[in-house]
């Protein structure tokens, strides 16, 4: 009996369930809802990044353009830059020939001094009419004396009528000369420019004008640069005959440069002018600038082109505006100057808000 016991075999009944897990269904569902979670956290997230940095790819860099030109017309002597060359403010870029502008300034100079000398002549014809004048006074006092002498003794029937008519005539004569010589005074005046009416030495004052005018001109003949900066777009050369305001070249400025980027309306909410701006260009990748936001403009980009829309029409479709935003490179992120104008910028404003300000909605 003890035998049968002891090889007794113990067999397991294969309908019991032999569960001790999740099942796969069970396992998926939980899996679901883990990735549901990390989801809705990744884009609760995202979403509150983009309240708090602010980006936009519609964004290019920009400075500050000097157009040289010429104020002259004269032949092109020396050019003394080649593109891409850095300049300093008052190196001379271009030479035109100058002997025609040193001859007239020679010639003014030469006008100014024979106008001085003939304003003294002139002086002194004013002196010689006005003592006309005095002699002509004289003439005719006399003139008036004779006049009533002859009339009395005429009454008297001591001279005869021709005699008196004399008398007539010469007091005639007398107040046409006086009339001649005031002319002759006031004709003076007005060659030394002394009339009431008129400037004393307007003559040499004409004559100075000119040759200031000449000195300009001359002057002009060498041009500088209007600022430190790097040249482009040259186009004058050697031997060139160029006319006034003909462009020669440009300077840009590239350590005042600036971004402009232009931002949808609806990411402007919580941008202001101080806030602090990140952004990279596809020149260099990986290298990020710094700056911050300078202004905002006053308007949108739209509402100053060439042809702005009308919206008071039938057929009007709403179109999210685009509103430029300045904004100021710290150079310490660019001491070499990298950034060229035109360049693509990806700018990314930090309001300054946290996420839980934006999520809890303070």
């Amino acid at each position: 009996m003890a035998e049968v016991k002891e090889n007794q075999t113990v067999v397991e009944d294969p309908e019991e369930p032999k569960k001790k897990g999740l099942s796969k269904k069970q396992r998926g569902g939980l899996a679901l809802i883990v990735l549901i979670v990390l989801g809705s956290i990744f884009g609760l997230r995202q979403w509150a990044r983009s309240q708090t940095h602010i980006e936009t790819d519609d964004a290019f860099i920009e400075a500050h353009i000097h157009s040289v030109s010429s104020r002259i017309a004269a032949p092109v002597k020396r050019v003394l830059v080649v593109d891409n060359q850095f300049v300093r403010q008052g190196d001379l870029l271009v030479e035109l020939d100058g002997a025609d502008f040193q001859a007239r300034q020679k010639t003014a100079a030469a006008s100014l001094d024979m106008a001085r000398n003939e304003t003294s002549g002139d002086y002194a014809q004013v002196e010689s009419a006005r003592a006309m004048i005095g002699v002509a006074n004289a003439q005719l006092e006399q003139a008036r004396i004779d006049l009533r002498r002859a009339e009395a003794l005429f009454a008297k029937e001591v001279i005869p009528r021709e005699q008196l008519d004399r008398a007539r005539t010469a007091h005639r004569v007398a107040e046409s000369q006086l009339k001649e010589a005031r002319e002759s005074e006031r004709r003076a005046l007005a060659m030394v420019g002394a009339a009431p009416n008129g400037s004393r030495d307007a003559r040499i004052a004409q004559k100075q004008g000119e040759l200031e005018n000449a000195s300009l001109n001359l002057s002009y003949t060498r041009i500088y640069a209007p600022s430190d900066g790097y040249i482009t777009r040259k186009t004058v050369e050697p031997g060139n005959y160029v006319q006034p305001g003909q462009g020669l070249m440009a300077v840009v400025t590239l350590k005042d440069a600036w971004v402009t980027a232009n931002y949808k309306e609806s990411q402007l909410t919580h941008v202001r002018p101080g806030q602090a701006v990140e952004f990279t260009v596809d020149t260099y990748p990986g290298h990020v600038f710094r700056g911050k936001v300078e202004s905002i403009m006053a308007g949108t980009g739209a509402a100053f082109s060439l042809l702005p829309p009308e919206n008071a029409t039938g057929n009007y479709v709403k179109v999210i505006q685009r509103i430029p935003v300045r904004i100021a490179i710290d150079q310490g992120s660019d001491p070499q100057h990298l950034l060229r104008v035109g360049m693509s910028v990806v700018p990314t404003i930090l309001t300054g808000k946290s996420y839980h300000d934006v999520i809890f909605g303070h």
